[in-house]
């Protein structure tokens, strides 16, 4: 028997302050939700963990770019939609005025609205004024585009091509007439005269079509984003899922640990007690 040093004592004390930095360390976890509560826990889980929340953050930046390109092209379209019932009503006008039995004034007050449409769709499309705009970029002013982020990583962009439908633009309708003058007030288009009216029919029903291929041209951008979009999302939930495998806590063991080591805890304390009786003992020997 040793009465300097109760061996026993400090071994049951040892396994006593393992049993409640494992209780601590549980208490933690259930507490913050989190498995890892520092790189010591889990280094490589800790590290594959962060480079997948920072995707994540990524994909979520990306999908909102996205977002905002779909509204900027359902803008787009809403305005296009605007000019072509307003090339709609002039085709109507144009075919009014190719009518012998009208007479000069008849036509006059014909070209007037006829006028009226071609300074509206000028005034959408043209000038730093321009109606058709969206947060302060031009909709319909050409140009070099709309670059954008769409993936987590870098180089993952897309550039859009820009839609000129202002009254510079050289864009022949077909028969040698460009969109420019199909909308400009002042120039070779009018229905003033039945002769230009007759010209007038041809080449706005040119137009519509030319207006219908640049709306086909956002169309099939608007479904692209919208697939762009469903794969970022799912990107990004599975993204997350992966995570929260790697750094959620799970609740259902961890309280297992927490309880044992508590039951553990107990039990230490009272074994404590008991080794710490232990060199009492001595005093049987001397009877």
């Amino acid at each position: 028997m040793q009465i300097s040093n109760n061996t026993t004592a400090f071994n049951v004390w040892k396994n006593y302050n393992s049993n409640i930095e494992g209780l601590q360390n549980s208490m933690a976890k259930l507490s913050s939700g989190s498995r890892i509560e520092n790189a010591g826990d889990d280094a490589s889980g800790l590290a594959m963990s962060e480079r997948l929340r920072t995707q994540s953050r990524n994909t979520s930046a990306a999908a909102g770019n996205v977002e905002n390109k779909l509204n900027y092209l359902q803008t787009a379209d809403s305005w296009m939609q605007k000019m072509h019932d307003m090339l709609g009503r002039m085709g109507e006008l144009a075919v009014m005025a190719n009518d012998g039995t009208k007479s000069d004034i008849d036509r006059t007050v014909l070209q007037q609205e006829f006028a009226q449409m071609q300074d509206e769709i000028a005034r959408i499309t043209t000038g730093a004024n321009a109606a058709g705009k969206f947060n302060g970029v031009a909709l319909f002013q050409g140009g070099p585009g709309i670059m954008q982020q769409v993936g987590a990583d870098g180089g993952q962009t897309f550039s859009s091509a820009a839609v000129d439908l202002t009254t510079a633009s050289a864009d022949d309708l077909g028969n040698g007439t460009t969109w420019g003058e199909l909308i400009d007030s002042a120039g070779s288009i009018t229905i003033s005269a039945q002769p230009d009216a007759e010209t007038a029919v041809t080449e706005l029903q040119l137009g519509i079509d030319f207006l219908s291929g640049k709306r086909a041209d956002v169309g099939a951008e608007m479904n692209r984003m919208e697939q762009t979009l469903d794969g970022l999302r799912s990107y990004e939930e599975n993204i997350m899922a992966t995570e929260s495998r790697i750094r959620d806590v799970d609740v259902a063991k961890e309280t297992s640990e927490m309880t044992k080591y508590q039951i553990l805890q107990q039990v230490g304390t009272a074994m404590l007690a008991q080794a710490n009786q232990l060199p009492g003992n001595v005093m049987q020997l001397f009877g």
